[in-house]
């Protein structure tokens, strides 16, 4: 039943005492390997293209489209860290983002309204998937794909296959037109959220009961963990989230039309499974989906920048996501070869 699995590889203090030095480097290598390989990949590109890659121009770039995939990263995680997985976080941003624009310009809406309508059914549509996961004990990917596909439909039929656009609010506009500090606000948001969900998972209870149900859902709930309750949260949660990313992105946009949204399915759960491979291999967790985002962001910019095709940012994609699973296979083996060598305790 389980989609994803939640079984953290990173070292602990034991392990890495009865080490040397290289030992120690050999070890720490594979769980911050991608974060290593984004630094080197910013350092190659802003040599290689010092005049468009290192400006401030081209980050306002790279913030302004990524920040979309990064908060559907976020979403799609919560789930994950339970050992479940959530489609619905691309499917849904098709109807999300149509039905912000279309409470306005057909219905009459106040855009506050609207925007509230719209968060209300995505954490609908979460708890929905819950339900589905939990009470009728459906498999997270054919629930949360078969709740999408449904999303989807929805969207089709709502706009007829045609653009939804009309004159919209400037308060509307300004969620995701504004600057600041010179950089677009959407990035702002990605940061508030991602220290928000940092404290949540790492140093609260909530977040250990998620991992802890990732783990193992059946000790879990023999320890007394409500399991049903957690796992049903962390779908309403990924449903808020990706509603709110809906709203933004129709802020960006500024029309609806439902061949708009599928694309950020991928690159989204790549950047979710990316951050289950650094930092906390073996489980997924907030800054890790960051860099796995932001290496993502910044290998399609440069790449793209040296002139490369339309073909690149999927390619780069599969190739990214490749390279994490060997880098995570890795440090699994390496684990486990200290594990077989440590002494016995006397």
């Amino acid at each position: 039943m389980q989609s994803i699995e939640s079984t953290a590889l990173e070292p602990t203090k034991s392990e890495m005492a009865g080490l040397s030095i290289g030992q120690k480097i050999g070890r720490l290598i594979p769980v911050y390997g991608l974060v290593i390989l984004t630094v080197g990949l910013i350092l190659l590109f802003s040599i290689l293209l010092p005049g468009t890659f290192p400006t401030i121009l081209n980050v306002r770039s790279i913030v302004s489209d990524k920040a979309i995939i990064a908060l559907l990263s976020l979403a799609a995680m919560i789930p994950m860290a339970s050992g479940r997985i959530d489609l619905t976080v691309g499917y849904g941003i098709v109807l999300w983002h149509i039905l912000a624009i279309s409470l306005q310009t057909s219905y009459g809406f106040p855009w506050p309204v609207a925007v509230l309508v719209v968060l209300t059914l995505g954490v609908l549509t979460g708890f929905l998937n819950g339900l589905l996961v939990e009470v009728a004990k459906i498999d997270s990917f054919i629930a949360t794909l078969g709740t999408g596909t449904v999303l989807y439909a929805l969207a089709l039929w709502h706009t007829g296959g045609r653009q939804v656009v009309g004159v919209l609010p400037q308060g509307f506009y300004a969620l995701n037109g504004t600057m600041v500090f010179g950089l677009p606000i959407t990035g702002f948001y990605v940061l508030a959220i991602a220290l928000c969900m940092w404290i949540v998972l790492e140093y609260l209870p909530i977040g250990r009961y998620l991992y802890a149900i990732g783990a193992n859902p059946k000790a879990a709930a023999l320890n007394g963990i409500p399991v049903r309750k957690f796992v049903i949260g962390a779908f309403v949660t990924s449903g808020l989230l990706a509603a709110l990313t809906g709203v933004l992105l129709a802020s960006k946009l500024r029309i609806g039309q439902a061949s708009v949204g599928l694309e950020y399915l991928l690159p989204a759960l790549v950047g979710a499974f990316l951050g289950s491979t650094t930092i906390k291999p073996g489980r997924v967790n907030v800054w890790g989906t960051m860099i796995g985002v932001i290496i993502l962001a910044v290998g399609i910019s440069g790449i793209q920048q040296f002139g490369g095709s339309f073909f690149v940012e999927p390619l780069f994609n599969g190739v990214t996501l490749l390279v994490a699973i060997g880098i995570a296979g890795y440090a699994q083996r390496k684990r486990g070869a200290v594990r077989r060598i440590a002494p016995l305790p006397k």
